[in-house]
């Protein structure tokens, strides 16, 4: 059943998320280079951020040269953010080793929504975003999108830009 719900954010509920987190577990990373979860992880990953893939049949192997985990239960540092790229009826079965990690933010990409997760991260305290992604909200609020000449809707100053990417 598709829900035609706009579920938004204030910008600065996503800008907190995003400067707290340093350590994300990605479920569902694909080794595939084509893939969306794959795009994503590179380009978290080149902005400072330490990503955990977690992909069962990629276990133990390699992606973008980290360690794939085959659950979440398997990584001994702390998670900051679990970022999900599964169906939304798939984190119903991960919810429970999710709230186990302990993380600070469960992020659900686009066209991931699960209204039953989002009462639990809630009553959980900790914060829930879904039908987002964290590459796209990242590059909307750095202002990185207007670099590629799409309006962000961040407004800064071109010439002090300019020069900033000139040095």
């Amino acid at each position: 059943m598709k829900n035609n719900k706009i579920i938004t954010y204030d910008d600065q509920y996503i800008r907190d998320i995003l400067d707290n987190t340093k350590n994300i577990a990605m479920i569902g990373l694909s080794a595939s280079w084509q893939r969306p979860s794959y795009f994503v992880a590179k380009y978290l990953i080149d902005r400072g951020y330490k990503i955990f893939p977690i992909n069962p049949k990629e276990a133990g192997k390699k992606i973008l040269n980290q360690n794939v985990y085959s659950s979440i239960n398997e990584i001994d540092e702390k998670i900051d953010m679990v970022d999900i790229f599964r169906k939304s009826s798939d984190v119903d079965f991960l919810i429970n080793d999710i709230l186990e990690a302990s993380p600070k933010t469960i992020w659900l990409q686009i066209g991931v929504i699960n209204y039953k997760v989002n009462s639990i991260a809630k009553n959980n305290n900790i914060n829930i975003v879904m039908d987002r992604c964290p590459k796209i909200e990242y590059c909307r609020l750095s202002g990185e999108l207007g670099w590629a000449g799409i309006n962000s809707g961040t407004f800064y100053n071109k010439r002090r830009m300019i020069k900033s990417i000139m040095k």
